[in-house]
């Protein structure tokens, strides 16, 4: 019989062996080139642990999955709890009641407009179920979205991504056209054509943390309605609790007509997502008893991520998390804040527990040469702080992109004294990399460890 102990005792401290040999071969050769190559043996709240013991606070969070921190006690329960009920799971026929109270839950916390649900997987699934729900009540063709926008890795997501990086060589996309974040006037022009199904719009861009402004998301809603075109807010990485509100668009006083969930919803256990939308814009779709499977996806009702999805919510409302995002995010900016005294911090900003941290072109001689031989290759500044906090600190954070920002997404359960260190080690990460001594020994370290990738790879 299977047993899940002696099969990981049998392979441990294989892993990077097994995906170099069955499954991406360039993943583990990044790790290895970062240093980043851990064996973690388990999650804890805010904390990462190798098997040697070793702790690492997350702050890459599972690129937002873990607002309630790692292996929360409560949701591992109720999924136990769940198995052990031996319900009817995923019968199809059926109207199954988990995922009832799951949507009505949803609908509880959302504007009165956005009052229907449909479950699916993931955030790029719920972003091509917006794609579709949107057209199919507009009967409009072209997509529009914003500057550095990213909504996932499928081909209807791939089309909305800005940038082109990711598109490259996949082939024919949907029509979508792009416009900056913030630019009003941009955002008219192209929606008064009423050629647009939907908006796609990210209050906090993940890919640069960039924040939307108040201005243009009350003009975005508005023009929507205007033109016709469908507003659909992205909160796969934004809801429940990251930004110091249970959904970012809050922020903001809008109502948009469909939002996009997926990541920290499943408490970090079952994969789950959801888009929730205006009754109109769901009875457009299932029109008729004849279309009431006309869009489904097989696992997105299973029960236990139904009950991954409640739980979650449960301990959000009983911690209170939400409430405690806001005030430690005020706290975490104003510690990170004095990074701007540096000649290449250009700005520290965030929404909550959602900050970024970006560098600029430096004044000083010295430094645009430093500056200039770091950008030979895109991406490659931001590692040198990347590193350093990883190896010297045991901080994992990562660049949010093909830039010069570093994205921070601590769980929302993380204590004021790990902001403090964190605070601290960004000081002196940062401190050291102003110094032209650092870029020698940062740029020795990269190629130690590229060397050892290489003889590590070539022994196979």
């Amino acid at each position: 019989m299977f047993s899940l102990s002696e099969y990981l005792n049998q392979y441990r401290g294989k892993n990077f062996e097994l995906h170099e040999k069955y499954m991406n071969p360039q993943m583990p050769a990044v790790l290895k080139t970062l240093g980043f190559d851990k064996f973690y043996e388990r999650g804890e709240g805010a904390y990462l642990i190798d098997r040697e013991g070793r702790r690492y606070l997350d702050l890459l969070c599972g690129y937002g999955v873990f607002n309630i921190g790692r292996d929360h006690p409560f949701v591992r329960k109720a999924i136990l709890e769940a198995l052990e009920s031996s319900l009817p799971n995923m019968v199809h026929f059926d109207c199954p009641l988990l995922s009832g109270l799951l949507a009505k839950k949803l609908v509880e916390k959302m504007p009165e407009n956005l009052n229907r649900v449909f479950f699916c997987n993931s955030g790029a699934e719920a972003i091509e179920g917006a794609i579709k729900f949107a057209r199919r009540y507009t009967w409009r063709n072209r997509l529009l979205r914003c500057k550095n926008a990213f909504h996932g890795l499928t081909t209807g997501a791939l089309s909305l991504n800005g940038n082109p990086d990711f598109q490259k060589g996949f082939g024919s996309l949907l029509p979508c056209d792009e416009i900056p974040l913030n630019d009003v006037k941009a955002l008219e022009e192209k929606l008064k054509t009423k050629q647009y199904a939907a908006f796609f719009v990210e209050p906090v861009q993940g890919k640069g943390v960039y924040i939307a402004s108040q201005e243009f998301l009350q003009k975005a809603e508005e023009l929507c309605r205007t033109y016709g075109t469908v507003l659909v807010v992205d909160e796969v990485q934004t809801g429940f609790g990251r930004t110091g509100k249970w959904f970012s668009f809050e922020h903001y006083g809008i109502r948009p007509q469909i939002v996009c969930l997926a990541k920290s919803l499943s408490g970090g256990f079952i994969p789950v997502g959801a888009i929730v939308m205006e009754e109109e814009i769901m009875k457009a779709t299932f029109s008729s008893m004849d279309e009431c499977m006309v869009h489904s996806s097989t696992f997105a009702q299973n029960d236990l991520a139904m009950v991954a999805g409640l739980a979650t919510i449960a301990v959000l409302e009983e911690e209170k998390l939400v409430e405690r995002a806001e005030k430690l995010g005020e706290y975490f900016l104003k510690k990170l804040k004095p990074l701007e005294e540096f000649e290449m911090v250009k700005e520290v900003r965030g929404l909550g527990l959602m900050v970024g941290i970006e560098f600029g072109p430096p004044s000083s001689l010295s430094l645009k040469a430093l500056w200039k031989m770091l950008h030979t290759t895109e991406g490659l500044f931001g590692q040198m702080i990347v590193i350093p906090l990883m190896r010297d600190f045991g901080i994992l954070t990562q660049v949010a992109g093909k830039n010069d920002v570093i994205k921070l997404l601590p769980p929302l359960t993380i204590e004021e004294k790990d902001l403090d260190y964190v605070a601290e080690a960004f000081q002196k990460v940062v401190k050291n990399a102003h110094s032209l001594s650092s870029v020698w020994h940062f740029g020795k370290t990269l190629a130690e460890l590229g060397r050892n990738a290489m003889k590590a790879r070539a022994k196979k």
